[in-house]
């Protein structure tokens, strides 16, 4: 018989302790600082005070009531919907003394295109009303007075002092929910408690700018199903960079309103919008069903 071959084995795989890996696991990454995720917050708002120097609230309006009004209307439906049924509906009650006295299903008929329309048609004639009898015809200036007009909640009250008598404040409404929780900026689903939090991050001066920045990035660019994070330009500060298109053609193609070229909310847009004033009732809006989807989101 021949000599045995020798053994191809490598001599440290006969010596290594069996049983176990030499591999390091690698170190699970630090939990970001409550200094570090402000500094970030911060960075992202000046980062969209640069991308949207022209934001604005996006429901047209001359006066506080018929911002009040709008912003009433604009519950689960879009601000595009609401901007393009309120012409009519101020023409016929153009003060709170007009609403007042309208017949319910005149209002109802009027407003039906923004949805909901008994229960919003209600609370506009009680806010209406209140406002003829307990205030003199007046939107009240103050928080604790717009909370108790009937339909009237933080955010709505918000939405009106900030843009109607420059009271700052945090309106919390469904894209600024879901944007500041993917920042990690919270993790309340509370409106309230989101506008705590949030509160606390910036300085009072910021506090109503900083909304519309907001919700104007996620109408635009952050949507809630695919957000367009290839065009998204505060990418390296968001901790959810790829859960949307990261392809910068691709990424492009998803955007909407003036960032895609599009129409926007309003029929009666500042002089510094950039982009289309939006089409009145009934003359087009292909946008609206995709936008409805995401204003019913939770």
């Amino acid at each position: 018989m021949g000599e045995q071959a020798p053994s191809k084995v490598p001599p440290k795989a006969l010596t290594a302790p069996q049983g176990k890996v030499s591999a390091k696991k690698p170190k699970p990454a630090r939990p970001e600082s409550r200094l570090a995720m402000v500094r970030r917050a911060r960075r992202i708002n000046r980062e969209l005070a640069e991308t949207y120097p022209y934001a604005h609230p996006e429901l047209d309006f001359r006066n506080p009531f018929e911002l009040l009004v709008a912003t009433v209307l604009s519950a689960q439906t879009t601000d595009l919907r609401v901007n393009q049924t309120t012409p009519a509906l101020f023409a016929a009650y153009p003060t709170p003394e007009d609403m007042a006295a309208a017949v319910p299903e005149d209002l109802e008929e009027l407003i039906r295109p923004t949805g909901f329309f008994r229960m919003k048609a209600r609370s506009l004639l009680g806010l209406s009303r209140a406002l003829r009898d307990d205030h003199g015809g007046e939107v009240p200036g103050r928080l604790e007075d717009l909370v108790k007009l009937p339909g009237v909640g933080r955010k709505t009250a918000n939405v009106v002092l900030g843009n109607a008598f420059g009271v700052p404040g945090i309106t919390v409404d469904t894209h600024f929910g879901r944007l500041v929780r993917r920042w990690k900026w919270t993790e309340q689903e509370d409106p309230e408690k989101v506008e705590a939090e949030i509160c606390a991050i910036f300085p009072k001066s910021e506090w109503t700018m900083l909304s519309h920045r907001v919700v104007f990035h996620g109408r635009r660019i952050c949507h809630a199903r695919r957000p367009a994070c290839g065009a998204c330009p505060i990418a390296p500060l968001c901790p959810a960079y790829g859960e949307g298109e990261t392809d910068p053609e691709k990424a492009k193609k998803l955007l909407k309103y003036e960032k895609g070229g599009q129409p926007g909310q309003r029929l009666s847009p500042p002089p510094d919008y950039p982009g289309l004033p939006a089409p009145p009732l009934g003359a087009g809006g292909a946008q609206e069903p995709q936008e409805a989807q995401e204003a019913q989101e939770p």
